[in-house]
């Protein structure tokens, strides 16, 4: 088990770019099994989850070959298909939750699709129906061997597109779906679609494959199916939970920090949502500058003056990944906040661990969380915590940037799963922090 030791207390600053965005990566890497053609994909980064994905990709089949940092071609067209019953497969795809992604293209394109349970972050149940549901409604037939804990979906007859209402605006529900529908014969309709920036560039690509989907960036998706998809080349976009990451480590350490190459227009509410606890962000061209705040930040209240209340919603809400970050920022804001995590009830959990540290938090519930700032008057203190899952990881280790003394936090790999080479980059500013085995 991994572990970092930083000592906290320090101004940082300098440029910082934000790596390749984890979670359309993970879709993205699934689509190449759409076709039997060549696919290149930029910007892919270099963080454990990704490279467990292609990992399994390369298991089953799919010809790899790196073309340069973060660049990949990618060719399914002889793929082992055997390797789907396999006890390594099954290994392989239960520590992965991604990997429920490739069952939607491997319907399409073979009739059939599997995937033991998969893994991920602990932060409360996060429900698969919405996947299986739409394999169903395109006319697949659905399977799960609780003992064994595998699904599996067949359409030996192929699929057939039809209307469909999600129950939940999924994400990787709705890329599942979409990569399953892409082929299938007809149109499918699917109605509270997921819009994330994600999805978005998932459909972008898929449409420069063939495919013809109308409605992107809309929660309702229109898929005429074709009969094959071909190759294409295609950019991932920068992770905007590293941006808004970046963007809290700049406020809770009084750094000056610029944020590199962003795409501003995908960003949503990360911005404005930031702006609510009194941080300054400036756009310059398409990066993001943060001046160090050397009197602090005031969180502002609602136009009435009741206590500020922030939460997370689907797109283009805010993203849930982010509010772990929020509500470290704003035990060092001037004011109060309500955090409401209303997507994942185990995901405020962390907040002990601030709380050893000093911040004034209460957890009113599983979902909710008020936090009252400490506008700097006392900083958090230096401990030795775990890192529970990816963004409760990285928040604690803002946390320990900002406190004064020496912490250690454990369990990196959860932070490595989302965050590439993070260490290195975090000292090209002028971080002091180590990677200790």
């Amino acid at each position: 088990m991994g572990t970092f030791q930083i000592e906290g207390g320090h101004q940082l600053q300098g440029k910082i770019q934000p790596q390749g965005a984890k979670n359309e990566a993970l879709q993205i890497l699934c689509a190449v099994l759409l076709t039997s053609e060549e696919v290149i994909i930029n910007n892919i980064p270099d963080i454990i989850d990704v490279n467990k994905l292609i990992s399994l990709l390369e298991n089953l089949g799919v010809k790899i070959q790196k073309l340069g940092k973060g660049s990949y071609s990618f060719k399914s067209n002889e793929l082992n298909l055997d390797y789907l019953q396999s006890e390594q497969f099954k290994k392989d795809g239960s520590g992965l939750r991604g990997s429920i992604m490739i069952v939607g293209p491997l319907l399409a394109r073979f009739g059939k699709g599997y995937i033991p349970k998969p893994g991920g972050d602990k932060i409360g149940r996060r429900r698969l129906d919405t996947h299986f549901e739409g394999f169903i409604n395109l006319g697949a037939s659905f399977r799960y061997n609780k003992e064994e804990r595998f699904y599996g979906v067949e359409a030996p007859n192929g699929l057939k597109g039809k209307y469909m209402l999600l129950e939940e605006a999924s994400v990787t529900g709705t890329a599942n779906i979409v990569m399953a529908a892409v082929m299938a014969e007809g149109t499918t309709t699917i109605y509270n679609a997921a819009c994330e920036p994600y999805l978005q560039q998932l459909c972008k690509m898929l449409n420069s494959m063939g495919a013809k989907i109308s409605g992107v960036g809309s929660n309702l998706l229109v898929i005429e199916g074709v009969t094959e998809l071909g190759g294409c080349e295609h950019t991932i976009l920068p992770d905007m939970i590293e941006i808004g990451s970046w963007i809290g480590l700049a406020a809770m350490t009084k750094s000056e920090i610029t944020i590199t190459n962003v795409n501003w227009e995908m960003l949503g509410l990360i911005p404005t949502t930031f702006k609510k606890l009194g941080i300054t962000i400036e756009r310059r061209g398409d990066d993001i500058f943060i001046p160090a705040h050397n009197n602090g930040y005031e969180v502002q209240s609602f136009i009435d003056g009741s206590i500020m209340n922030i939460s997370d919603a689907p797109w283009p809400g805010f993203t849930p990944d982010l509010l772990s970050i929020i509500l470290v920022v704003a035990t060092q804001a001037r004011g109060s906040v309500l955090i409401h995590q209303k997507m994942f009830e185990s995901r405020l959990f962390f907040v002990d661990k601030l709380i050893d540290m000093g911040a004034k938090i209460i957890l009113c519930d599983p979902h909710r969380a008020t936090v009252i700032g400490h506008d700097f008057h006392s900083t958090l203190k230096a401990t030795t915590m775990t890192s529970p899952d990816i963004r409760a990881g990285i928040s604690l280790l803002i946390a320990a940037l900002s406190a004064k003394g020496t912490s250690t936090i454990h369990n990196i790999e959860q932070i490595d799963r989302g965050y590439e080479d993070i260490e290195a980059r975090l000292k090209s500013i002028g971080a002091k922090i180590e990677r200790v085995d």
